[in-house]
């Protein structure tokens, strides 16, 4: 049986599975991404994410499991698109499914998104989506993929 992946809006309580998710050494190493300590995450997700009207978030979940989220924001003129997956949730095609009902949403384009080199899952979840590469830019000495979808 297919699961069931779904965008919901995030809610508070939300927070405390994102955190616990970015605690993952491994999800935080493919990310290249370190973990935050708790109040710098928490502080963050209220202000700059969830307190930015500019920002697009969904949480993601799989017959009814709340799994992680979906963010579009702007930066330097650009609209980025960004997720986390809890890792239980990883390799099922959830990512794929939930980045499209995504992309329904948020239609501004181009839409960027730059996962670590080394994220090859994350890679190819983006080009399955149209992104195309457009070079790479280095965060903390590690290269990342520039990805863009145009249309």
């Amino acid at each position: 049986m297919r699961e069931d992946v779904r965008l919901r809006e995030v809610g508070l309580p939300d927070l405390e599975v994102f955190f616990e998710q970015e605690q993952d050494p491994e999800a935080a190493r493919r990310a290249n991404f370190p973990p935050r300590e708790r109040e710098v995450f928490m502080t963050h997700w209220k202000t700059r994410v969830l307190g930015d009207p500019d920002a697009h978030v969904r949480a993601v979940t799989v017959d009814g499991v709340l799994a992680g989220n979906l963010v579009a924001w702007s930066q330097d003129g650009r609209r980025f698109v960004g997720y986390w997956l809890g890792r239980e949730f990883w390799g099922r095609g959830i990512g794929t499914r939930a980045l499209g009902l995504f992309l329904r949403q948020e239609t501004t384009r181009p839409l960027y998104a730059d996962p670590y080199a080394e994220n090859t899952g994350s890679v190819k979840l983006l080009e399955r989506h149209g992104f195309r590469r457009a070079g790479t830019v280095r965060y903390e000495g590690r290269e990342h993929i520039m990805l863009v979808l145009d249309a």
